[in-house]
């Protein structure tokens, strides 16, 4: 955990740079909106005004929850094991959009309840699964520490191998449970307001579900101050490798992509350990869930996809991908004023 102290604000002058670039642009000026701002936190990460996210892949963490044994969930857990297998080989639904934006997808076992063998399986498991939240924490500190730097260490992999831009994901059955838990504490909002449906649950297993976030809230005290012990308390290990990408992102100078409400959950923990690893975040879409407009505002980001969606595996946040490599085309290739003749524009007061 000593690289976190490591970890510094980004360099606004590239940002600054950046955007001196785009308002070059023969276009009237900030006109592509929330992409041109994404672009300039690019470039204060890689320290530079031409920056590039050719290089890029989507790390997916998967891990079981204790906490589907008090049936918040339509199917049990051996769904997870099933879909981290289908995504390790290649097929699933992560792994047609990373084809398609030419990502490279990482698999990681971290605490899935049972082992498997299967080529493109990075395994890194720190336990057989969380602990059930409504009758005890989740982990223990030690572990949920970690999964962090489980997270961190995989970031550092990638790095050495070029990658500029890391999206996260998720596959673990329950894992909105946990989340409801984190974000109702940090949002400060009752469980009903921040529990959704998760992957399908009728209106009766709702009900079930908000009761035991309630619960898991009641029996664990989750929040002293320390990020870490909410973690432990009431998170997963998805949950926790996924906090340690983000900070890892900031510690090795990439940029990370949030996915949906896990996914904002885990940046808001990291926000809390580390606030300049927000510099850099990216908010890649607002999730369906209800905790997922909060979480992302909490972080003070703002995300240019609000479509409903609530898929997982970091296919919201790799849908980011398409519109950021627009920009970096405008960005590079369009024409500019000064060799177009178009009367630049200028800011008007």
């Amino acid at each position: 955990m000593d690289r976190i102290k490591k970890i510094v604000p980004v360099d606004r002058k590239y940002a600054d740079l950046a955007q001196a670039r785009w308002d070059s642009v023969a276009k009237p000026l900030r006109s592509f909106g929330l992409l041109e701002d994404m672009w300039d936190r690019i470039a204060a990460v890689q320290r530079t005004d031409t920056p590039n996210i050719f290089n890029r892949a989507v790390v997916v963490m998967c891990a079981d929850n204790g906490v589907v044994a008090e049936g918040v969930t339509q199917s049990d857990n051996t769904v997870t094991s099933v879909c981290a297998k289908e995504i390790a080989s290649g097929r699933s639904n992560i792994n047609v959009l990373a084809d398609v934006y030419r990502a490279e997808v990482v698999t990681v076992d971290i605490g899935i309840a049972r082992d498997i063998h299967c080529k493109g399986l990075l395994s890194r498991k720190v336990a057989f699964g969380s602990n059930n939240i409504a009758v005890g924490p989740a982990m223990t500190l030690e572990q949920a520490e970690e999964a962090i730097m489980t997270g961190m260490d995989i970031v550092h992999d990638l790095s050495i191998k070029g990658i500029k831009l890391i999206v996260t994901g998720e596959m673990g059955i329950g894992n909105t449970t946990p989340t409801a838990a984190i974000a109702s504490v940090l949002l400060g909002l009752p469980p009903d307001m921040v529990t959704g449906r998760g992957a399908g649950l009728s209106s009766e297993g709702l009900e079930r579900k908000i009761a035991v976030v309630k619960r898991a809230i009641k029996v664990n005290s989750p929040f002293s101050g320390d990020p870490i012990e909410l973690l432990s308390k009431v998170g997963s290990y998805e949950i926790a490798g996924m906090v340690g990408l983000y900070l890892g992102g900031a510690v090795y100078g990439i940029t990370v992509v949030i996915d949906g409400v896990i996914s904002a959950a885990a940046a808001a923990i990291a926000a809390l350990i580390s606030p300049y690893s927000v510099d850099y975040m990216l908010a890649g879409h607002v999730s369906a869930e209800p905790a997922g407009r909060g979480l992302i505002g909490k972080l003070g980001l703002h995300a240019v996809i609000d479509g409903g969606l609530k898929l997982g595996e970091g296919t919201g946040g790799i849908l980011l991908l398409p519109l950021l490599d627009g920009a970096a085309a405008i960005y590079y290739n369009s024409h500019r004023f000064d060799v177009s003749g178009i009367e630049r524009y200028v800011e008007l007061k």
